[in-house]
């Protein structure tokens, strides 16, 4: 079978889409220039969701799903898709909790998502996930029963099992942590990014774009402010924080949290988690309008991790979670309330899924570089040269 004479299609930019969720990723990378065929997820409410916004969908659990099915129903043959994108479910690998990786079964999803890149051979790929999958054990082993002389116990991590996996599929890969809040998301979110090329391509994790400094208004990071201001006394479907809590969250300032609190009240607002170990921020929460929004969670209303509007004693709505994430103000979310907070607080947010789609695009019609015959090495050229890469650790493997 020929693959390569797609490298030559210019016309050839299209995706099919695995674990879509609420389509953040995939809204970033049609904006980016791409072309969306299918998306696929096993969530009722996503599916619905996908459905609304007029998408081809293919519901169902994917370990169900026959690469060759899904294929068909593209319209494209092997080799041809331009690009397979996706982000395995990331429970398990989460930083919180009990991180069993591939030992839980929703761990070995990758695999599914490994298995359909083995069939249908895109050009490229990208996979996200949460910052934990690139530290996660492959085998979960208690502390205290752990033999370092045991080879079997030492099995490396997921990563180090994805990797070669797509190294003997003769993919090149390149990997690292990205932060949202350098591609012009009004967020501070890290996701793990992983970015595959069938050709051997020069692929390379995307430049940040957005700064904390810069003299040029445009490109500093973006804020509550700028994002949210105008929903504030309208902000549509909304969660509620118990009476309690909300009586505690009112003594807190604009940007504060538990800390914030009069002494002799902490220790009751906090209960069993007033001694407990860890930072303890997202007690008691209340954002800034100042500031990017911290990592959105799939519920404003936990104890732990509260997302309490700048001003206003309420949770952020789902319209200013979607407004965060950059979805489109028409974009809808199906399902219960707590359905779309948990759609759209999984999703990829739009601004840095642009910006992967842009970086896939240049390397495909080879416009990524000016081309020197060297790059200066004066002290003022490298300075420039770390200050972009920030946004990334950039990990080349083949």
């Amino acid at each position: 079978m020929n693959l390569l004479h797609f490298k030559d299609n210019a016309s050839n930019r299209d995706v099919i889409s695995l674990f879509s969720g609420a389509m953040g990723l995939d809204i970033g990378l049609a904006k980016s220039g791409l072309n969306i065929v299918l998306g696929q997820d096993f969530d009722p409410s996503c599916v619905a969701t996908m459905r609304a916004n007029g998408y081809n969908v293919l519901s169902g659990d994917i370990r169900e799903i026959d690469e060759a099915d899904l294929l068909e129903r593209t319209g494209l043959a092997q080799g041809e898709p331009f690009l397979i994108c996706g982000g395995p479910p990331c429970q398990p690998f989460s930083t919180a909790g009990k991180r069993l990786g591939i030992n839980d079964p929703r761990g070995s999803l990758f695999m599914d998502f490994i298995r359909m890149i083995n069939y249908i051979r895109p050009r490229f790929f990208i996979m996200e996930n949460v910052k934990g999958i690139m530290s996660a054990p492959l085998k979960h082993i208690p502390l205290a029963e752990r033999d370092r002389s045991d080879p079997e116990q030492q099995l490396g991590t997921v990563l180090d099992v994805i990797l070669s996996e797509f190294d003997k599929l003769g993919y090149k890969t390149v990997y690292g942590l990205l932060d949202a809040v350098n591609y012009g998301v009004p967020q501070f979110r890290e996701r793990f990014v992983l970015i595959g090329s069938r050709d051997n391509e020069s692929i390379f994790l995307p430049f940040p774009t957005h700064f904390q400094m810069h003299q040029d208004q445009k490109y500093r990071w973006r804020t509550l402010q700028d994002t949210i201001q105008n929903l504030e006394f309208d902000s549509g479907e909304c969660a509620a924080f118990s009476k309690d809590r909300l009586a505690y969250l009112r003594l807190v300032p604009e940007g504060g949290n538990w800390r914030d609190l009069p002494e002799n009240v902490q220790r009751e607002a906090m209960g069993g988690a007033y001694r407990s170990g860890g930072g303890k921020v997202g007690f008691y929460r209340r954002l800034s309008y100042s500031q990017p929004s911290p990592t959105l969670v799939t519920s404003p209303v936990q104890k732990a991790t509260m997302m309490c509007h700048p001003t206003q004693d309420r949770p952020l709505s789902i319209q200013e979670y979607a407004r965060i994430q950059q979805f489109p103000d028409d974009w809808k979310f199906m399902g219960t309330c707590a359905a779309k907070y948990r759609q759209i607080g999984n999703a990829v947010p739009v601004g840095l899924a642009i910006a992967l789609g842009k970086t896939i695009l240049s390397v495909a019609n080879q416009s990524a570089e000016i081309y020197t015959k060297r790059f200066r090495g004066t002290d003022v050229h490298q300075k420039l040269k770390q200050a972009i890469e920030i946004g990334g650790n950039h990990n080349a493997h083949k």
